[in-house]
């Protein structure tokens, strides 16, 4: 007798033809398969000979040894799959079977007519993440309780459009809204995430512990939209557009067709690569940090990320200078970085004032001085750059440090003028580094990226926080644009 588990696997299986059990244990279900005429053949397969052994006495047992073929094989290499309609991947983590999935050669069976029929054990979401890079969708998906446990078995077809899961679409799963039992285990998953969130709260992870909280809710509540204008005029109140500097472009410089939003993707900029991404997980609007529209354009090609967000009906608020200079924003996430790493004497003062209480930038002080090397390593790791550039000349200790994010090397006078013996920023010309030079500042460039794209962090906490409806995602495509050999 099968469990209600293993009886909902066989419920999935097509019964076109020829299914592959691995890891097959004890051979229940293959045998199961056979005997209901479900399936013609089942090649059943395990790692170990004991479980094969077992396997051997249950189809001699049950009179089907001349219908299910046993094999040793670490997942399917050693299966032939020449005629197979239906694998079946039970009983193991979900990390384990999407690296069974993903070492399968896609020459080596008919991607458009096999069925996987799977049942993690643990990582649902990172098994259906993966399905979905893998060009498979969950077609089927259902919760089985058995004891006091809930299992999940989902069934994933080939599907020639590319479709990439959010991280909430990935947890929350693909089960039937009239599925109780689905609810239940949405349920239980909402109280685990909402575990995490305390204990990340209590340890200080901010950032972090409002995103699970924000999961928590989504996986009770699900996701609904907003008005793009109720998020527009939200981040207003927080970093002004008003405070942007006239040079700059900021604002909601692409509209969609509903102006509404439920899928919100973070990224620092909108390249050809995030606009990809927002379109492979459904994304409504994509806030950046940089313009998408800065120059006066001429003409627009098709090659151009405004014309993929027009064309894909993808919305996209930029917000710059307005960041940079409110409080919270860019620097202020520096801020905050050099307070958690650093004792700082004193309170921040503003480096760049830009008047009615408005500043570019900070000034800190070390309670402890420290070597120049000691700091730019320190950096580093705080922006988790790959390399940082320092000044050759500064070799004494340092404790004034100002920093502005982005591009600041031309505020290198006002940090000496200012008393400073330290100035992290990053895009540094040539000249710049000969004037630190002269002056004996210890110039540390961590890079234009690396100082800026922390703040994409803050703003997901942010959002998150007022509107925890919202499916808000920080772009995996939002990298560093340089490779360093």
């Amino acid at each position: 007798m099968l469990d209600e588990r293993l009886k909902t696997i066989e419920q999935m299986v097509s019964g076109r033809g020829v299914a592959v059990d691995v890891g097959t244990d004890h051979a229940h279900l293959a045998a199961q398969l056979v005997k209901s005429g479900r399936c013609q053949r089942v090649i059943a397969s395990d790692i170990k000979e004991g479980p094969l052994e077992s396997a051997r006495r249950t189809v001699e047992a049950a009179g089907i040894s001349d219908k299910v073929e046993l094999i040793l094989s670490d997942g399917l290499e050693n299966v032939p799959l020449e005629g197979v309609t239906d694998i079946v991947i039970a009983g193991m983590g979900g990390e384990t079977i999407a690296e069974i999935i993903g070492a399968l050669p896609a020459d080596r069976y008919d991607q458009e007519n096999v069925r996987w029929i799977l049942q993690p054990m643990t990582k649902p979401e990172h098994l259906r993440k993966t399905l979905y890079r893998y060009q498979l969708s969950i077609t089927e998906e259902k919760a089985v309780e058995v004891g006091d446990k809930i299992y999940v078995v989902m069934c994933a077809e080939y599907d020639p459009e590319f479709r990439y899961l959010t991280e909430f679409e990935a947890l929350y799963g693909f089960f039937d809204d009239t599925d109780e039992t689905a609810q239940k285990y949405r349920e239980r998953e909402a109280e685990r995430l909402n575990r995490v969130a305390e204990s990340l709260k209590k340890a200080g992870k901010n950032e972090e512990a409002q995103h699970y909280f924000a999961l928590s809710y989504k996986m009770k509540n699900g996701v609904e939209e907003i008005a793009i204008q109720e998020l527009y005029d939200f981040l207003d109140s927080l970093y002004p557009f008003a405070l942007q500097e006239k040079w700059d472009n900021s604002g909601l410089l692409v509209e969609n067709t509903t102006m509404t939003c439920c899928r919100v993707l973070l990224s620092l900029d909108i390249s050809l690569q995030a606009v990809s991404e927002a379109e492979g997980k459904g994304s409504d609007l994509i806030i950046s940090h940089h313009p998408v529209i800065f120059e006066p354009r001429r003409r627009i090609s098709r090659h151009d990320p405004v014309y993929r967000l027009i064309y894909s009906d993808i919305a996209a608020l930029c917000m710059h200078t307005n960041v940079d200079i409110a409080p919270g924003g860019t620097n202020g996430v520096i801020l905050k970085k050099l307070s958690e790493r650093f004792e700082l004497d004193g309170d921040p003062m503003p480096f760049e004032e830009l008047g009615g209480g408005n500043n570019l930038g900070w000034i800190v002080t070390l309670k402890e001085k420290i070597l120049p090397e000691k700091l730019a390593e320190a950096v580093r790791d705080i922006f988790g750059c790959e390399y940082v550039r320092l000044a050759r000349s500064c070799m004494r200790c340092v404790s004034r440090i100002a920093f502005c994010s982005g591009s600041g090397g031309s505020m290198l006078e006002l940090a000496i003028d200012k008393g400073c013996d330290a100035l992290i920023t990053g895009d540094v010309k040539h000249d710049v580094w000969i004037d630190a030079n002269n002056s004996h500042i210890a110039l540390i460039d961590c890079g234009h990226f690396h100082t800026e794209n922390p703040v994409l962090w803050e703003l997901r906490r942010v959002i998150e926080e007022k509107f925890p409806q919202l499916d808000v995602e920080i772009a995996e495509l939002s990298i560093d644009p340089c490779r360093y050999v």
